[in-house]
């Protein structure tokens, strides 16, 4: 029996296994980024940015920094960008911006903030690059999902998915409380202005069943009346830094 291909971080299978087979989970980011993401502007970064998955969402801005931590994905990320001025692929950590205050109008961090058990350092370090008045588009791996009230109603998981912080469901990935997302918003100077529930049909086998395109577009018309439900196992939010 033949052994299938793993989809690690390390190497490109995050982009040639784990993403091509999610073909609803990309329509879904992108439908809620395209929602939330001004029309254009001199300076945005992705941070995570990876291989490049979301940088054909920009091309309203003068200027995109697109930054991972992982030296292969940005020299994918760099090849498939086919040396257009307009993108700079830089390796960086997203805790350490090599970047001054304010330097930003948009920063966006998609399917990243899993990564780390304190949603504070990353989302205080995003709103220092962001100039006043610019926007935060933020995705998070949400605890309060349906799956997880379900299995807390059924006694077949001690947390429960409505108290603060985070919980680890699998080893370095975390689920976060939307309270706990929300309250690291605020330190950091950004007011909520609106929020997105993705990825609600994420049902294994349901993928199979139904077109990812029949599932995306019945999505897009539940994301934002459903956003500040969360009921999805994602949370998409739109936050602007003040002024001062």
């Amino acid at each position: 029996m033949s052994q299938r291909p793993l989809a690690t971080y390390e190497d490109l299978g995050y982009r040639d296994v784990f993403w091509a087979a999610r073909t609803y989970e990309d329509a879904c980011d992108r439908i809620a980024l395209r929602a939330f993401l001004p029309s254009g502007g001199r300076r945005l970064i992705e941070v995570g940015a990876g291989f490049g998955r979301l940088a054909g969402e920009y091309t309203g801005f003068d200027r995109v920094v697109l930054l991972d931590s992982s030296e292969v994905h940005v020299a994918a990320a760099n090849e498939s960008l086919g040396g257009d001025p307009r993108y700079e692929v830089q390796l960086g950590h997203a805790l350490a911006l090599p970047f001054p205050d304010g330097h930003f109008d948009v920063a966006v961090c998609v399917r990243v903030l899993h990564h780390f058990g304190d949603p504070g350092p990353l989302i205080a370090e995003l709103g220092r690059v962001v100039r006043p008045g610019g926007v935060l588009i933020l995705e998070f791996a949400n605890k309060r999902n349906l799956k997880s009230i379900g299995r807390r109603l059924l006694r077949r998981q001690s947390w429960s998915p409505f108290a603060p912080g985070s919980v680890a469901y699998k080893p370095h990935h975390f689920d976060h409380a939307p309270v706990s997302v929300s309250r690291a918003i605020r330190i950091a100077g950004f007011s909520i202005d609106r929020m997105r529930a993705a990825s609600l049909f994420r049902v294994p086998g349901l993928s199979q069943r139904l077109p990812p395109t029949v599932l995306a577009r019945v999505e897009a018309l539940l994301q934002e009346p459903l956003g500040s439900i969360t009921p999805g196992p994602s949370v998409f939010l739109l936050a602007r830094k003040g002024d001062r």
